[in-house]
């Protein structure tokens, strides 16, 4: 072989590992988060965020108008059962991170309230507070429903096992003296409990979520139904206990044919994932959370966006922040 081709066909290796150390550098780095059934809250705000904290390899800058995530990140929002199931898979290490109810989250972690007695999942570690979720009690406006006692011998669905709203549900029940035991029980999304009630076949249904719940507002379209108030000192006495409740207000007109204010109780929407993710990544995830074109994104792109900020980033986290998230936090003079 002569100099000449050698030196052509070094040149041509010396080109090919150029190209493959550059489609090596651009590889994706692939993050899940875990959210609800697609009729609920979880699912288009995980969808928001995601594309947010997304940069796939090869797309433009930020500063030129294109994506101001974390560079070389796909991230996917996925539906799935809930908070008690997301916190399930980040724990058996088959998710990255998911949405979870505050109460949950924290349970969880410590291994109290509803994990007593099961392992705890010990590295569940917080991203950020997002946004108060409502607990909808939802009755078909014929049903004579007003208040939880009411719902004694009626048929009522509780969401799908796996699901915060399950949890809450049966926490509620009990404040009024009511068990499973008492209702015609079903357990279903809430859209399938929507279409139940619509078709005469279910008379309330438990939701937890930020409002306007998509699936409520199209049966409130379709169907006449009614919110049912969680107050008084059955309420007080939740929120006495279990210092992750709080009372909060469903404004009137929410819903349509719902024109008065209901009372009903809140709960925290949390962003957790794991001790095991890197550091460096949950920092840039964190960073890209709360720059302002994600801002942007969270303020358009749905009713509850707004409600996600910086400076209510850490309100009512029961667990220990991953540690690129407290990095990022203290940087930003939101944490000593």
């Amino acid at each position: 072989m002569t100099f000449a081709r050698l030196r052509t066909l070094g040149t041509a290796l010396a080109a090919a590992v150029l190209v493959a150390g550059s489609a090596a550098a651009q590889a994706p780095q692939f993050f899940r988060i875990g959210t609800g059934g697609t009729a609920g809250t979880y699912y288009p705000i995980g969808g928001l965020i995601a594309n947010a904290i997304s940069n796939p390899p090869g797309s433009r800058p930020c500063a030129e108008g294109g994506s101001c995530g974390v560079e070389g990140l796909i991230a996917t929002a996925l539906a799935a059962n809930g908070s008690v199931a997301n916190v399930n898979a980040i724990g058996a290490g088959t998710l990255e991170s998911g949405f979870s109810q505050s109460d949950v989250a924290t349970w969880a972690q410590t291994g109290t309230g509803i994990w007593e007695g099961r392992p705890p999942v010990e590295k569940l570690r917080a991203i950020a507070n997002l946004y108060p979720e409502s607990i909808h009690l939802v009755a078909a406006a014929g049903a004579g429903i007003k208040s939880v006692a009411d719902l004694k011998g009626k048929r009522v669905s509780l969401d799908e096992p796996g699901s915060g709203t399950l949890v809450d549900a049966r926490i509620i029940l009990g404040a009024y003296g009511l068990s499973e035991d008492d209702i015609d029980a079903a357990f279903l999304k809430p859209d399938q409990a929507a279409d139940r009630m619509r078709d005469g076949a279910m008379d309330a249904f438990f939701f937890v979520g930020g409002f306007p719940a998509g699936a409520i507002a199209e049966l409130a379209s379709q169907a006449d139904v009614t919110l049912v108030p969680i107050s008084g000192a059955e309420a007080e006495g939740i929120t006495s206990k279990y210092t992750f409740f709080a009372s909060q207000t469903v404004p009137g007109g929410t819903y349509e044919g719902v024109p008065e204010d209901t009372q009903t109780l809140a709960v925290g929407a949390q962003w957790v994932t794991s001790a095991d993710q890197p550091e460096e990544l949950i920092y840039e995830i964190t960073k890209a959370l709360w720059n302002a074109n994600t801002r942007k994104l969270l303020d358009n792109g749905h009713s509850k966006g707004k409600e996600i900020t910086e400076a209510t980033a850490l309100d009512g986290v029961g667990i220990p922040l991953h540690p690129g998230a407290e990095r990022f936090y203290k940087e930003a003079g939101l944490l000593k």
